[in-house]
Order: structure tokens, then sequence, then C-alpha cells
């Protein structure tokens, strides 16, 4: 029989997943009716883990970047558990945490959609489990090594109160929203909090974001101009790209600044061992040792490359 994971503490329901912190005990097939145990996503908070133990995040410190995360589909983040996500997650320089948007509804059936007013096609985001999901998220922070989240000194809601550089960035990915570039992942890697609400459906109503507007700053993002089913996929995106910049993300810092909008360029071509694959050789100046020709042929081809395929990016 497989060796199969179970946290070792109290297991708890959120949605599709068990889930806990303490995640590192071999354990056989529980035989259960629900089928068997599965090594639960580190990231995913449950409702009872809002309220006190079972939050991911060990390894917290001061200058960790936090990042929440609310969804009705928190299983779509499962690569938050991988490659140097998963790294930088491990060794604390980056705190995620996903929020099932569910867990903060109140009827049998764990609605969070209604009809839009005034008609209309799909269904809107009703602002009651959004409200009370992103009060919980934004009053509460995590506690240093243990991940937990505990009540925050935060000012009451105030629809007159202007949030200052110190709050956190809500960030709703919308395709109505301004485009998210490099520089926009570049500003907000410099945040501490960011909490991505992740809509679906006709989206989210409106009023959810004027009300955020009053616990943190709001940033309405688009990631290109194209519709998707739902946030999660933005979301995902934008955290990778911003996480990336993060000090201490990358092994190499020196390779952040010669990537493709960088500067406001695309990235030159890029050629490894072999010197000839298949009949095709490397261009002989990368092989010269000349670093200065190198240098000077990596410019042209990124205002080549640039001209040729993304001519909006230069000057006119």
């Amino acid at each position: 029989m497989p060796s199969l994971w179970r946290p070792t503490a109290q297991i708890v329901e959120s949605g599709a997943y068990r889930a806990n912190v303490e995640d590192d005990t071999p354990l056989q097939d529980s035989g259960s009716d629900t089928g068997p145990a599965r090594r639960p996503p580190k990231w995913l908070v449950s409702a009872e883990a809002r309220g006190g133990a079972g939050c991911p995040g060990p390894g917290v410190y001061a200058g960790t970047v936090r990042i929440d995360i609310v969804t009705i589909f928190p299983e779509f983040f499962g690569v938050l558990d991988v490659s140097l996500l998963g790294k930088a997650r491990q060794s604390g320089l980056i705190d995620v945490a996903v929020h099932d948007l569910r867990d903060f509804t109140h009827d049998r059936h764990r609605t969070v959609d209604d009809t839009p007013y005034g008609g209309g096609p799909g269904m809107v985001m009703r602002p009651e489990p959004w409200g009370e999901a992103l009060d919980a998220v934004l009053a509460s922070e995590r506690m240093p090594g243990a991940g937990t989240l505990a009540s925050a000194a935060m000012p009451a809601p105030s629809h007159e109160r202007m949030p200052g550089a110190g709050d956190p960035v809500v960030v709703f990915p919308s395709p109505a929203g301004t485009p998210f570039t490099q520089a926009t992942a570049a500003e907000l890697a410099q945040e501490q909090h960011l909490v991505f609400a992740c809509g679906r459906y006709e989206g989210i109503d409106q009023r959810v974001v004027e009300y955020a507007a009053t616990r943190g700053r709001v940033r309405e993002i688009s990631l290109g101009d194209y519709v998707l089913n739902g946030g999660e996929v933005a979301a995902m995106a934008m955290v990778e790209a911003i996480t990336r910049l993060v000090p201490g993300m990358i092994g190499n810092p020196d390779s952040l600044d010669e990537e493709s909008h960088e500067g406001g360029l695309l990235e030159y071509p890029s050629y490894t061992k072999p010197a000839e694959w298949r009949g095709l050789e490397v261009p002989p100046v990368l092989l010269s040792g000349n670093h200065a020709a190198i240098a000077a042929w990596r410019r042209d081809q990124q205002l080549e490359r640039t001209r040729r395929v993304r001519p909006d990016l230069l000057p006119e």
C-alpha cells in the first residue's frame, strides 16, 4: 500500500481539501469512505484556521511579503507549492495563503452569486461574503513563525477613511482594469501585504471594490485585452511576476536586469551548448569571448526583436 501524507495535528475541512500546518508525518491510506487521505496544500487556510491555529507560512519573518488570495476555487493555486514559489515560501521570503470565499457564506448552499440588478445575462458575486472575507484578511495578521492569523489593531471601516501608504493593496483582477506591466510588477513587489480578490461570473458587486477602498489601496488590474472565466489565472500570473522581483527570490539578481520589458525592450535570444545542433549554429560572437562585442550584439538583438514583435514599446 503506498505511503500517503496527513497532518499530525487535527485535520480541518475547507472546500475540497483537508488542511492543516503539520503535514510531515507519513500515513497509510485511511480507508475512509471519503477516499484516500491526500497531502493537503500548505497554502490553504480553512475557516477554523483563520480563528487561531492551522495556517501556512513556516519561517515567516519581519521582511516577508504577505499575499492573501480569496477565491471560490482554492485548489487552483496548488502550483504555489512548486518551483521557486514553493522554495520562497519555505524560506520565508513570501507568505501566501488562499482563502475559500464560500467559507464566508451562511446558507446551506454556500451561495456567492445572484442575478444582476437592471437585468442582463449571467450572475454577479454578492457583496456579503466578499465583505466578510476582506474583513477577515485585512483585519488580521499572521503571527511570525507560526503563520497563524490574529486580530490586528485596524481602524473600523469608514467610507470617509483614505488608506495610506502602509495599508494593504487589494488587487481586483478585471478586464476593465489598468494593464498589468513589468513596471506594475516591480511596484507591487515593494509592498508588504497584497490581497487578490478573484471574481467569477459577471464580476463582483462594485460596492465591494468601493468598500475595499476604505480598508486598503485598491488596484483594478487587467492581464490583457481578453476575457478569462475568472480572476484566478490573472492572479496567479501576477503573483509569479511580482514575487520573482522580491529580493532573494532569484538566485542571480543580475538576470532580472536583462529580461524582456526591463528598460522598455524585449529580451535578446539565448543559446546554450552544443554550439551546433541539427545544422543550426550559435552566433559566432557569443563564442568569441569579447564581452563588449557580445553586449553590443545583444543590444542590437533587443532592438531588432522589439521593432519586429512589439513596435508599440519603442518611442515614436
